[in-house]
């Protein structure tokens, strides 16, 4: 019995491109014929694409396209369809005194998620997400009751609108604290005793003696802001010095430093980006975490 004889196809000649690298010759082996007609279908697309959708863009905008498609104006139709849904509480609340807000339980079910929502797109990037604020960045905890500028809603609501310590409006809270070392006011000695001053008074760990003579450096330098005891004073923003909250830090050294070169922290003014009711909202939402007074 005879084995089947394999007969092998003879290979076809494959021309090169005429590049050749190191020796290697570039083969000029055709693309698969289905290949090349889905890259012209891809072509017939975008073209058809071109036309259909916006596309290219101008020195305002981009071209509409036939269909005049647009997902920003998508976008802007669902916005406008929740502020006509939302358009008589948003008015209720606006018109809603201040002070009655908090106790309003149908201004609150509407305030408070749309004022979480306000502080997570404004405010989170500088008080926290959970409005702890940064410890020893300066950016102040909104969960506690200790407040610079007040914390019941009427202070919350102008602090917010227009800000602190700001040049864009004229209404801005402000206060500056002197630079004591910086511009010469104070002997690094007074500066020392000073600091020892206050870390007695907010029970910390001490030098007696130095706190004795920084009490008479705190009276004559320190007390027209931050009250003779230290308790600080709201109007000017002058934090109470007696507790274990620090915007700054309590420990030795910062207190030098703040008392050296000082701080100004400074908090834009909302009232140009948010509407009023935003205001309203972020301000209730803030004054109901714990801290509002």
């Amino acid at each position: 019995m005879c084995a089947k004889q394999i007969t092998k196809k003879p290979t076809q000649e494959v021309g090169t491109t005429g590049h050749s690298w190191d020796g290697i010759e570039e083969l000029n082996n055709p693309l698969p014929r289905w290949w090349v007609w889905v890259f012209y279908l891809t072509i017939i697309w975008s073209i058809g694409y071109v036309i259909a959708y916006p596309a290219w863009p101008l020195i305002k905008g981009a071209t509409p396209g036939l269909l005049q498609a647009s997902t920003r104006a998508d976008v802007q139709a669902e916005i406008d369809r929740f502020d006509a849904a939302n358009a008589d509480i948003k008015a209720s609340l606006v018109a809603a005194d201040l002070t009655a807000i908090p106790a309003d339980k149908a201004l609150m079910a509407y305030a408070e998620p749309a004022g979480a929502s306000v502080f997570r797109n404004n405010c989170a990037q500088c008080h926290g997400s959970g409005a702890a604020g940064v410890q020893g960045k300066g950016y102040p905890n909104l969960l506690d009751n200790d407040w610079l500028w007040g914390g019941d809603m009427e202070a919350i609501h102008t602090t917010i609108t227009h800000g602190i310590r700001n040049t864009m409006d004229p209404d801005a809270r402000y206060s500056e604290m002197p630079k004591f070392g910086v511009d010469g006011l104070l002997e690094p000695a007074q500066i020392d005793a000073v600091v020892e001053h206050v870390l007695a008074i907010s029970g910390q760990d001490h030098d007696a003696a130095k706190a004795a003579e920084g009490a008479t450096v705190f009276a004559d330098n320190c007390a027209a802001c931050h009250g003779e005891q230290g308790k600080g004073d709201r109007t000017v923003g002058a934090p109470n010095l007696t507790d274990a909250i620090w915007l700054y830090g309590g420990d030795r050294a910062t207190i030098n430093h703040t008392v050296t070169y000082a701080r100004f922290g400074v908090m834009p003014p909302w009232a140009a980006r948010l509407s009023e009711d935003e205001i309203r909202a972020v301000a209730a939402y803030v004054h109901s975490r714990g801290g509002g007074e």
